[in-house]
């Protein structure tokens, strides 16, 4: 691991080496987030591909969701100990290799495997990333830059929307994701050749074999942090933009609402379009929100949560217009839930970022992995069997979505208490030092 150092703090100019390194990475986080949902905009078709029902269908993205969650802390250990870069090349590797075997196989065990290898894979870009911000970007710049990571990571999203539905229907299942299967090695060579770990790398050598603490304390430091967990808490109340966009939302709108692959493609579009634009203005908010970032994050959340309720409250499917408005409002607070990534990276040792912040980004993923879960046997258990109508997705989002979504609300506001308290003890024990 590193040692903290003024020397080792980027300077407060921001160069052209910088903005040229960060981009390179963020190519790598695009091409995690096109894997991530490819299968999501490929849902109907994986459901013929590999004759499954629903609730089978929502155990590729429950096993990738949850393998990415679960990884996050040994995966932030890995960058923290052995750097970004070489995570970034291996999580490339394992992307292209999990996406051939995807393309290849008829066989739904064979396929599971994939999504495990994928989930893994994916967690290693945007950990990666946050790690290098601090050793790249100056620090009155990062919560921008974390929002600008997190909005670039749509294109992914695009990515898979857009070319890769269209490469899905015109030349079928292997070749769309043998295809996506290769970016990843072409994007394992850019990232060994452009990235690196940070502008002092005769320094980091020296305090990686200085100073390697022990997985036991590494891990007791992390969770015990209130940062981390006011961190999970504010990812995991934002989780229907994952739920949407990773699996459920392009069959809620095909088969739930009527719409056609291109009006659903093109609603993929809008979200990823305004999670961009809004991204930066995110980390203007962030920046200047400081210690009330919590309370940010409560009233994105019930905005986005006020606004489902009443999408979904017609007993008769809603319109083009009416999901158009729906990617536009949910998307563009997607962004806030990134940032309790600003808390960690604040509050916590530098030496332990990735780690912690792998702890915090657990949150809106876990959440996603149960609520997308149980909106497939809620399917499955309405429909009979048949066709899945507006008033079966009706009743699982309702009930899934928002019995995950109460538990991160409390969760949240428990979180924000200890975090007050912890800080309240800090500032106490400076004082009695003096």
């Amino acid at each position: 691991m590193w040692k903290v150092s003024v020397s080792a703090t980027p300077s407060e100019r921001l160069s052209g080496r910088a903005l040229f390194v960060w981009g390179a990475a963020i190519v790598a986080y695009i091409l995690a987030i096109t894997g991530r949902t490819s299968l999501g905009v490929a849902g109907v078709e994986a459901m013929d591909h590999f004759d499954i029902s629903a609730s089978r269908l929502a155990v590729f993205s429950s096993v990738q969701v949850g393998v990415y969650a679960l990884a996050q802390i040994p995966t932030g250990m890995a960058i923290d100990r052995f750097g970004p870069r070489r995570m970034l090349v291996v999580g490339a590797l394992m992307m292209g290799a999990g996406q051939v075997l995807l393309g290849v196989t008829g066989a739904y065990p064979v396929a599971i495997l994939a999504r495990v290898i994928i989930g893994a894979a994916d967690a290693t870009a945007f950990l990666s990333v946050m790690r290098l911000l601090p050793a790249w970007i100056p620090l009155r710049r990062t919560p921008l830059f974390t929002q600008l990571t997190g909005g670039m990571g749509y294109i992914g999203q695009f990515l898979s929307a857009v070319p890769f539905t269209a490469l899905l229907h015109a030349h079928g299942w292997e070749t769309a994701f043998v295809s996506l299967g290769g970016a990843g090695v072409l994007v394992a060579i850019l990232v060994w050749a452009a990235v690196r770990d940070t502008p002092y790398p005769t320094l980091v050598a020296s305090a990686q074999r200085d100073d390697r603490p022990a997985i036991g304390r590494v891990l007791a430091f992390v969770v015990r942090q209130p940062a981390c967990w006011l961190g999970f808490f504010i990812h995991f109340t934002l989780m229907s933009q994952i739920v949407f966009t990773l699996l459920w939302g392009k069959p809620l709108m095909t088969l739930g609402m009527g719409l056609s692959d291109g009006e659903a493609s093109t609603v993929l579009v809008v979200n990823m379009v305004v999670s961009v634009i809004a991204g930066p203005f995110m980390g203007v908010i962030s920046a200047r929100a400081g210690r009330g970032r919590p309370l940010v994050a409560l009233a994105a959340t019930v905005i986005v949560a006020v606004c489902w309720v009443v999408f979904f409250l017609p007993d008769a499917p809603r319109g083009y217009a009416a999901i158009i408005a729906m990617n536009v409002v949910v998307a563009a607070l997607a962004g806030v839930a990134n940032m309790g990534f600003d808390t960690v990276r604040e509050e916590v040792d530098r030496r332990f970022t990735a780690t912690a912040t792998g702890l915090s980004n657990m949150g809106g993923f876990t959440a996603a992995m149960v609520a997308s879960q149980v909106v497939g046997f809620l399917l499955d258990a309405s429909a009979h069997g048949q066709n899945y109508t507006w008033g079966d997705f009706r009743l699982a989002w309702f009930t899934a979505v928002g019995a995950v979504w109460i538990l991160g609300v409390i969760g949240l506001i428990l979180s924000r208490a200890a975090m007050v308290r912890w800080r309240a003890g800090q500032e106490l024990r400076v004082r009695s030092a003096r």
